[in-house]
Formats: structure tokens, C-alpha cells, sequence
């Protein structure tokens, strides 16, 4: 069976991809059938021939789940199409803060809307009675 994988590269705790086409049971460094492009996750820089790999996986190859990923974000020239998550990390009481003013916020607004209903109830009679 032939797998669409990377191929590690680089120094220590600096690691490059390659991404290939190899035999299922051969070793990770092995030498591949095919190389489609390469990955370096640090800087998110990728360039992949997006057209042969699919033709691969046309023909029966099968990717790895990060190199199915990297094909499904990839634009039609090759590249990352990456988009940073805008979440930020809070600390547990930063949470609890935030979580507390949104209900009194929640809270005051609905008071402001039972005073504003309240108010619009009362002035209705008075018309009725002016009329």
C-alpha cells in the first residue's frame, strides 16, 4: 500500500518535512517513489504540487492525517493557506471575571428592558384615556 507522508529532516527540535510518496512498510527515512513538495511547520512555509498529489490519491495512495490536512489547506500554487486562531488563553480568573461581568451585563440589560416595557405599558392607558 503506498502512503502520501512526510519525511523528517533538520537539526534538533528543528524539524523540516518532506512530503512524499512511499511504501507503506518502508522506514520513515526511507527511500520514497515520489517527493510532492516540502513543510516547515516553525515558519509555516509549505510549497506542494498539489496537482500529482491528488493524482496519487486518485491512483490509490493513502495520506497520513497531518498530509491529508496540509492538501486540504493548500491553495491551487502550492502554498499554506493558514489562518491563525484569534483565541486568546485566559487564566482561570481572568475566565471567572469575564464570565461575571457578562452576566452583569446580561442582568442590567434585561432590567433595562422590563423598565422600558414597563414604562411603554403605562403610557399606553393614558393615551386610551386622552383619546
Amino acid at each position: 500500500m503506498l502512503k502520501i507522508r512526510l519525511k523528517r529532516l533538520g537539526a534538533k527540535k528543528n524539524p523540516t518535512y518532506r512530503i512524499i510518496v512511499i511504501n507503506s512498510t518502508t522506514k520513515r527515512d526511507g527511500r520514497p517513489i515520489q517527493e510532492l513538495g516540502h513543510y516547515n511547520p516553525k515558519t509555516k512555509v509549505m510549497k506542494l504540487d498539489k496537482a500529482t498529489a491528488l493524482d496519487w490519491i486518485k491512483k490509490g495512495a493513502q495520506p497520513t492525517e497531518t498530509v491529508a490536512y496540509l492538501i486540504k489547506n493548500c491553495n491551487d500554487d502550492g502554498t499554506l493557506n493558514y489562518v491563525k486562531k484569534e483565541t486568546v488563553k485566559l487564566s482561570k480568573k481572568a475566565q471567572a471575571k469575564a464570565q461575571a461581568e457578562a452576566e452583569a451585563k446580561a442582568a442590567a440589560e434585561a432590567e433595562a428592558k422590563a423598565a422600558a416595557e414597563a414604562a411603554a405599558s403605562e403610557e399606553a392607558p393614558a393615551e386610551e384615556a386622552n383619546a
